[in-house]
C-alpha cells in the first residue's frame, strides 16, 4: 500500500519552488515541478538511500585516509552527514547556492550542525577560488531542469581538480545519457585526459572518480577491504557499486 504524501514546506526563492515532501519515514527534497532532488531517511539522515550518493562515498574511498572535504551542492544533506560519520575527516567546507535549501535541511531533513563543519551560501562557481584545498571535493550541483552550468564548465571543473591536495578525488554526480555514457563525455575525455573512471548508477547517473593527476591511480583492492570494514556500519555494502566501475568511456 502507498503510503501517504505530505507537504511539509513550500516556498520559492529566486531560483523557483522547493518543496519538502514526507512519506512514512522518508522526506524528499523537490525543487520546480515535483523534481526529486534528495531522500532522507529520517530515523537516520546519514543513510544513504540511493546508488548515486552511495556511489560518491564510494569515490571517497579511493582516498586512504581523508581529512578535509569540499561540498559543491548541499541538497538534503545526507551525502555530507555520511561523510562526517564514516570517514576521518577534521575539515568539511560546504557551499550551497540557495538558502532556502539550507534553512530547510536543517529545520525538516535532519540536517545536524557540526564542529567540523563550515557552511557558505553562494554561487559555487564563483566561490570555489576562496574555498580551502581539500583532500576530496564534491561535485553535485542540480537544478528543476538538470546539471547546473559547472558540470560541463572546462575553467570550473578543471579549477576543482586543481583545489584538491595531492592524493585527493574529485567526485562528480553527472547526468547520465541514453546511451549510458555521462554527460559532456567529450569534453570530461579531454579536460582529464582520459585518466578517471565511471560508476553507472541505477538512477541514471554516472559518477565520476577523478584523481588530482595523471600519476596517480585507484588502488582498488585496497578500497574493498575499506568498503568491507565499512558495511556493517553503513548498513548496506558498497561492492555491487564497486564491480561497475569502469575506465573512462
Amino acid at each position: 500500500m502507498e503510503q501517504e504524501e505530505q507537504r511539509l514546506a513550500e516556498v520559492k526563492d529566486a531560483f523557483g519552488v522547493i518543496r519538502v515532501i514526507e512519506r512514512g519515514p522518508y522526506r524528499f527534497l523537490e525543487f520546480g515541478d515535483a523534481v526529486e532532488q534528495s531522500c532522507v531517511f529520517m530515523p537516520d539522515p546519514a543513510w544513504l538511500e540511493y546508488d548515486y550518493t552511495r556511489a560518491m562515498l564510494l569515490g571517497a574511498l579511493c582516498h586512504p585516509a581523508p581529512e578535509s572535504a569540499l561540498f559543491l551542492g548541499l541538497g538534503a544533506g545526507s551525502l555530507t552527514q555520511a561523510c562526517l560519520r564514516f570517514l576521518p575527516l577534521q575539515d568539511v567546507e560546504v557551499i550551497e547556492l540557495r538558502p532556502e535549501v539550507l534553512r530547510l535541511a536543517r529545520q525538516l531533513l535532519g540536517f545536524a550542525d557540526d564542529p567540523r563543519l563550515t557552511l557558505q551560501v553562494g554561487d559555487a562557481m564563483s566561490l570555489l577560488p576562496q574555498a580551502e584545498m581539500a583532500d576530496l571535493i564534491f561535485v553535485d550541483l542540480y537544478t528543476d531542469t538538470g546539471p547546473a552550468a559547472g558540470h560541463l564548465a572546462w575553467g570550473f571543473l578543471e579549477q576543482c581538480q586543481q583545489r584538491l591536495h595531492p592524493g585527493g578525488w574529485l567526485i562528480i554526480n553527472q547526468w547520465g545519457t541514453a546511451r549510458g555514457a555521462p554527460l559532456g563525455a567529450a569534453l570530461l575525455r579531454g579536460l582529464f585526459h582520459r585518466h578517471y573512471w565511471e560508476c553507472p548508477v541505477q538512477e541514471g547517473n554516472v559518477v565520476l572518480l577523478v584523481p588530482a593527476s595523471l600519476e596517480q591511480q585507484p588502488d582498488f583492492l585496497s578500497v574493498r577491504a575499506r568498503l568491507q570494514a565499512l558495511a556493517p556500519a553503513l548498513g548496506y555494502s558498497l561492492q555491487p557499486l564497486l564491480e561497475q566501475v569502469r575506465p573512462a568511456s
